[in-house]
């Protein structure tokens, strides 16, 4: 079996960490530089050659045992390794070290806060919170950040929880509605039942309408607008209440 000098044995590359994927029944490692595989997943580092030790595929990095083309071939249906390594870097497992573990997680507790703090507003002020005070919420009520979940939808979970400690709401989203008159008789009072408030609404030549309504209602109008409509109607989000200053609905 071939050998090459690996991350183990030559002083070169001792400052490895090795990204392991099971593809086709078989096992492939790549040897990557610490600290380089997170900033690659996280879009940082943009530069392959910073991320990987070698372009070389592996079955043991620690034995220096390198994958066979066929396999290669076989399982990822290329024989192209600069693709088949990235596959492996952005789907494969990999064991970080506890103050890298600890990092990323820091970076993923502020990007919830960086969520909330755009999603949301004080109901009382009308403004959005700032990042650093949605942190110290989050702190006070304990959350717990799960790293393979990605932030935004924790951000959801998160304000949720933070609504028993600080009066806060989402940021409520302007709306339009657009559809033929027949079409709108059979579902404007169930669409007007989803808006918090009308700021327009036109009967000239087609039923259009203009509303505040929850973030979380929009899947519901839109779906009622395509059933109704037969796919003709429209449903768009046109901006967010003008009195939530600064505040972007993503």
């Amino acid at each position: 079996m071939s050998k090459i000098f690996t991350p183990t044995n030559q002083k070169l590359l001792t400052n490895v960490v090795v990204v392991k994927l099971r593809k086709g029944g078989k096992r492939f490692e790549i040897a990557c530089y610490k600290n380089k595989v997170v900033a690659w997943r996280n879009k940082i580092e943009k530069n392959l050659e910073e991320v990987l030790q070698t372009e070389t595929v592996f079955t043991n990095v620690s034995r220096g045992e390198i994958a066979k083309g066929a396999d290669l071939k076989k399982a990822f249906n290329t024989d192209d390794m600069t693709k088949i390594c990235i596959q492996i870097l952005e789907k494969g497992e990999f064991q970080l070290s506890e103050k890298e573990r600890q990092t990323a997680l820091n970076s993923k507790f502020t990007e919830i806060a960086a969520n909330i703090s755009t999603m949301c507003i004080n109901p009382t002020t009308q403004r959005p919170y700032p990042v650093s005070i949605v942190e110290q919420a989050m702190k006070d009520a304990h959350v717990s950040v799960k790293p393979n979940k990605s932030a935004k939808q924790q951000a959801l979970e998160v304000i949720k929880l933070l609504k028993e400690s600080i009066p806060i709401e989402r940021v409520k989203m302007k709306i339009r509605i657009s559809m033929g008159l027949p079409d709108s008789k059979k579902c404007k009072d169930q669409i007007k039942n989803l808006f918090l408030t009308v700021i327009s609404e036109d009967h000239d030549g087609q039923y259009e309408m203009v509303g505040l309504s929850e973030p979380g209602n929009y899947k519901q109008l839109a779906e009622l607008v395509g059933k109704h409509s037969r796919g003709k109607g429209m449903c768009e989000v046109i901006g967010v209440e003008e009195t939530a200053e600064n505040a972007v609905f993503n």
